[in-house]
């Protein structure tokens, strides 16, 4: 455990110091995007797919994912592939057993989301950067992984806090540990259903933002007052 926790931190602490003695510059003029085909397609849209996973339960993709690789079903980058390893799986069981359970606890429930809203991007981020095998550059992946993670993440946690914020008034906290017990059913589904068939997911992601952004843009509009003219 102790091994797991260094090398990660090792890891962290080389990433920051790569960050901190980069020349930026120089760094981004020779910046080479990856080209476009169908196994980066295919690795944006199961970051995307992942990453949307991680906006109901932020470790179980990542325990997923590392099974996977375990399995030989996944391949990761280079940086990532620690996540198969015995000590990484251990730690994000326990990291998921003990989220699925919390979920489930009234007002530990509300402190979780609110940790999540952090915690979920970051988890977004890293797993879309995490199946970019076909990028080489780390910078490159790590930067997809942000702008493709970190809002697919977001969409359906911000959705699920909304939904939960409405009912638990009303239902005086009753309808929380229900609502838990679906988004489990429906996360495990995802998640599965994300690794074998990430483009359905990533579509279905897409939809579902679409219509989610509509909504809130209809109940925006709808509680603005509307402005009086002399």
């Amino acid at each position: 455990m102790s091994g797991f926790f260094s090398s990660l931190w090792t890891g962290v602490a080389g990433f920051f110091d790569t960050l901190r003695n980069t020349d930026w510059s120089e760094r981004l003029s020779h910046l080479e995007l990856p080209a476009m085909s169908v196994d980066l397609l295919q690795s944006i849209a199961l970051g995307i797919a992942l990453a949307a996973c991680a906006g109901l339960r932020a470790w179980l993709p990542i325990f997923a994912v590392g099974v996977s690789v375990r399995l030989g079903v996944l391949h990761l980058g280079d940086s990532f592939r620690f996540l198969g390893g015995n000590v990484a799986l251990t730690v994000f069981a326990i990291a998921t057993v003990i989220e699925l359970l919390a979920d489930k606890v009234p007002v530990v429930d509300h402190a979780l989301d609110a940790l999540s809203t952090v915690l979920k991007p970051v988890a977004g981020m890293v797993l879309a950067a995490s199946v970019m095998w076909t990028v080489d550059d780390p910078i490159v992946a790590l930067a997809l992984g942000l702008m493709v993670g970190a809002p697919a993440s977001l969409v359906p946690h911000t959705a699920k806090a909304t939904l939960r914020g409405v009912l638990s008034p009303i239902t005086a906290g009753l309808a929380a540990p229900i609502l838990s017990f679906l988004e489990d059913v429906i996360a495990f589904g995802l998640v599965a259903l994300a690794i074998l068939a990430p483009f359905v997911v990533a579509a279905g992601f897409v939809l579902f933002a679409l219509v989610t952004g509509r909504f809130f843009r209809k109940k925006m509009t709808s509680s603005t007052p509307p402005t009086v003219t002399a």
